[in-house]
């Protein structure tokens, strides 16, 4: 198996549990890497034997415009929208990390992993 990766995402998205976040909102990071066979694109070099990132990035996109109050939600969303929208995908590994979350403390980022087969 391949790997067709995205790294350091930056969304603006309002999630959160404090209504502020949701209000004013705050930036995101995301990391993902699908799993899938794209030997056919190794060799006739064509995009339909692989998985468009930019088709991934707009999945992302979307699946980060709808509000939420958990990053678990919104992972799980985003991560069961790729493998249903990519039947080529055989699991997606993603990282989900808000920057310089509300919880009195300095730090790059806050959040989550997901892996899904």
């Amino acid at each position: 198996m391949n790997k067709v990766i995205i790294k350091g995402l930056r969304i603006f998205a309002h999630h959160g549990v404090m209504p502020q976040e949701n209000t004013i909102g705050a930036y995101f990071t995301i990391d993902v890497s699908i799993e899938t066979d794209f030997s056919y694109a190794m060799e006739t070099d064509s995009l339909e034997g692989t998985i468009s990132y930019a088709d991934v990035h707009a999945v992302i996109k979307r699946e980060m415009a709808v509000k939420s109050k958990l990053l678990e939600h919104v992972g799980s969303r985003i991560a069961n929208a790729i493998l249903n929208e990519f039947p080529q995908s055989k699991s997606v590994w993603l990282r989900l990390l808000k920057e310089n979350p509300p919880m009195g403390a300095e730090c790059d980022g806050a959040g989550i992993e997901i892996e899904a087969p």
